[in-house]
């Protein structure tokens, strides 16, 4: 004669302040003549009021594996997990393969979007069902936005660089008047040479003010402008220079007139000396008439 008995008990643990979960123990008594045995068996209750089996951190690599068929698009993923897997647990799997985080994911099956806590044995997911992956509409709109957040990007920074080519070749026109100025010659340069270089600075200016950027993009942007700017108050000082050429020649030649003076204190009689003589001017005048005083 052979019978079996059942008693279930069921134990609360807390993980945390806001969630908790229920573990409930089936102890499985088999009674007969010559033996008895009693198996125990650990369920346990998944958010949302589904009892299943608990299962230990060994099991999932030991149990029974399936292969699901992924569509995602116009790829295909044969991605191999436990039967008793949760949709959260492939998505997991999922993220390795497709490089999409498990919250960018979303699972249907048979048409109907599942929950990550949801079991796949427990829905009808067997060994080569198909599973489509979408890629959640937020996330995918947020990635469009940033993709193109770097093409501005990469598109300034390209923009700033051309400009940056023609400030280079124009600073060096500047420095060669530059050069030429402060060479001590009289001979004057044209005005249309600074008119020339100030009016092409400024073209290269204004292409600096219709460049959209941000970031580094913009830092670079606006050293390009400051280098504009300098470049252009060179030309102004060097064309005030240009308009007076003994101006440099007078500088030159300040030296040998301070020369010229110290020379005439050589002089007698203190004329031409930066120095008043020392030796006082005796009077010479004498009275030779008697002068009467009137009231």
């Amino acid at each position: 004669m052979y019978f079996e008995s059942i008693c279930f008990t069921m134990k609360r643990s807390s993980t945390s302040k806001s969630s908790s979960s229920c573990s409930v123990q089936q102890v499985i008594t088999n009674k007969g003549y010559n033996n008895k045995e009693e198996e125990i068996i650990d369920w346990e209750l998944r958010p949302g009021g589904m009892l299943v089996q608990k299962r230990d951190s060994g099991d999932a690599s030991s149990g029974p594996v399936i292969k699901i068929k992924v569509s995602h698009g116009s790829y295909h993923h044969d991605i191999i997990v436990p039967a008793q897997a949760t949709f959260g647990e492939l998505k997991r799997v999922l993220a390795q393969e497709t490089g999409l985080e498990p919250k960018e994911q979303r699972l249907l099956f048979r048409g109907k979007e599942k929950e990550d806590e949801e079991c796949l044995h427990m829905v009808g997911v067997k060994d080569t069902s198909k599973v489509v992956l979408l890629e959640d509409p937020a996330s995918k709109e947020r990635k469009l936005k940033e993709m193109n957040r770097n093409q501005c990007i990469l598109k300034a920074y390209e923009e700033v660089a051309k400009v940056r080519t023609e400030i280079d070749k124009l600073s060096e026109k500047v420095v060669a008047l530059e050069t030429t100025l402060h060479g001590g010659t009289t001979k004057k340069v044209a005005d249309k040479e600074f008119v020339v270089l100030t009016e092409l600075l400024m073209v290269q200016l204004l292409k600096l003010d219709t460049i959209e950027a941000d970031g580094e993009a913009k830092v670079k942007r606006k050293v390009e402008v400051r280098r504009v700017q300098s470049l252009v108050d060179t030309l102004d000082s060097l064309k005030a220079r240009n308009s007076n050429p003994l101006s440099n020649s007078k500088t030159n030649n300040s030296s040998n007139a301070v020369s010229v003076r110290t020379k005439w204190e050589t002089f007698e009689g203190g004329v031409g000396s930066l120095n008043a003589p020392t030796t006082p001017i005796q009077s010479c005048t004498k009275i030779t008439h008697d002068w009467e005083l009137f009231d």
